[in-house]
């Protein structure tokens, strides 16, 4: 398979600010094409690139006030390679986190999820969260975490993935979240989707079934949405005016839902 993805950001700064993006493809797939390219009034940034234990690529650089332009775009051949095992990993994404609070879901996992183990239980969450929420963009608060979520009943791809995650955590299977460019989601955009940890691997879980699992291409990985922002900013003011990602592949899979599938 070969995904050509694409994001366009601009932004207005209206004060001299240091900006992190995490709009790159991680590691590990063969490009067979990447371009990268940060402007301020049209001159070039060079950005320091930060990668961190998962892979995410982190480009930050100072920006002063100016018409602000991001251009990422890359095409990739084949499959990527699995995401490794780590038994920091097994600890970190058990525990409670800021838009997972998995430790107030604690009875609401058991009461609905009780004897549940493995593929059985990642086909069960994915498939109750994805029947008690309506996906409905632009109504959901950046600061909501997944009990929020469970109370509206209603959000996008990453209040999907913290509930997703939250409800696994609190039954002992270890889970996170990854951004991700996602061929054939629609509408398009930057999406979010959960990796829990089951037999012995990492494996991906959208409820929003809007985007074939094994088109997937990993942007970002940790905690919840607090580790996988495409965008921050410190120290002064940036408003983004315009951003456009694209993600498609050259053969869309079928994605049945009864089989495990890893993000690759």
């Amino acid at each position: 398979m070969q995904r050509s993805v694409s994001a366009a950001l601009d932004a207005r700064v209206d004060q001299a600010t240091t900006v992190i993006f995490s709009i790159a493809a991680a590691p590990g797939a063969e490009f067979a094409h990447e371009v990268i390219d940060y402007r301020i009034d049209g001159e070039p940034i060079v950005p320091v690139e930060v990668t961190d234990a998962h892979g995410t690529r982190l480009h930050r650089f100072e920006v002063p006030a100016g018409e602000f332009t991001a251009r990422y775009e890359a095409v990739v051949d084949g499959r990527a390679a699995l995401a490794p095992v780590e038994d920091i990993d097994l600890i970190r994404y058990l525990r409670p986190s800021r838009y997972c609070e998995s430790d107030t879901l604690f009875p609401t996992a058991v009461g609905e999820f009780r004897g549940l183990s493995g593929k059985q239980l990642l086909e069960s969450v994915s498939s109750w969260v994805g029947s008690e929420l309506s996906y409905v963009p632009g109504s959901s608060a950046p600061t909501d975490g997944a009990v929020q979520t469970l109370l509206l009943r209603q959000g996008v791809c990453r209040d999907y993935a913290h509930l997703v995650i939250a409800l696994l955590r609190a039954l002992d299977v270890p889970a996170r979240l990854v951004s991700v460019y996602a061929p054939g989601l629609s509408p398009m955009d930057f999406h979010a989707v959960a990796e829990a940890y089951v037999e012995g691997a990492w494996y991906v879980v959208d409820a929003t079934t809007l985007a074939p699992r094994s088109s997937l291409l990993r942007i970002a990985t940790g905690r919840d949405a607090a580790d996988t922002a495409f965008l921050t900013n410190h120290g002064g003011n940036l408003v983004l005016t315009r951003l456009e990602v694209t993600a498609v592949a050259d053969r869309l899979p079928d994605d049945d839902l009864s089989r495990l599938v890893q993000l690759r």
